[in-house]
């Protein structure tokens, strides 16, 4: 039953940016035979260092959506504080829901099932302008981000320059 649900609910919110697209984003079915696994292209926002790149990455999504919040994995090379170094986006919204066992994030700031895959990359989007240095998912960049931002810079322009050859 609740597999019956989330894949209803997953097929209104495609159809809804089908009929509604938001700009930033664009976002699809991997294979039209599977509503859980979608892929997305993020496109850097402007006024960041992240302006101009083409970002892939796939959200998959646990049959008990929207009760549990899906995966995100950049498939695109990016260099972010929040982006592990394997492309996993490590952001509140997206831990599962409840009080941090590690007192860090309020149970508000987690997922809730009121989240939408619009939301989500909303939010993702966000979190590409402002990073979170000190919950890092990639410590390396974090400790670029803080203590050598030119270096920092340089290695998101590569990553920009990457995404616009990916085809």
């Amino acid at each position: 039953m609740a597999e019956l649900q989330s894949s209803l609910l997953l097929r209104k919110q495609l159809n809804d940016l089908k009929k509604n697209p938001v700009e930033g984003f664009s976002a699809g079915l991997c294979d039209d035979s599977d509503i859980y696994n979608w892929e997305v292209l993020i496109i850097g926002p402007p006024d960041t260092l992240y302006e101009g790149g083409f970002f892939k990455a796939n959200l998959t999504f646990p049959k008990e959506y929207p009760l549990k919040p899906p995966k995100m994995r950049f498939l695109t090379e990016i260099w972010h504080p929040n982006i592990d170094k394997n492309g996993n986006v490590c952001i509140s919204i997206l831990h599962e829901p409840g009080d941090d066992r590690f007192g860090y994030e309020k149970a508000s700031e987690r997922w809730l099932p009121v989240h939408t895959v619009e939301t989500i990359l909303i939010s993702v989007i966000s979190m590409l302008a402002d990073p979170n240095d000190e919950s890092p998912a990639n410590v390396d960049a974090a400790k670029e981000w803080r203590q050598n931002y030119q270096n920092f810079k340089r290695r998101v322009a590569q990553c920009v320059r990457k995404s616009q050859e990916m085809d």
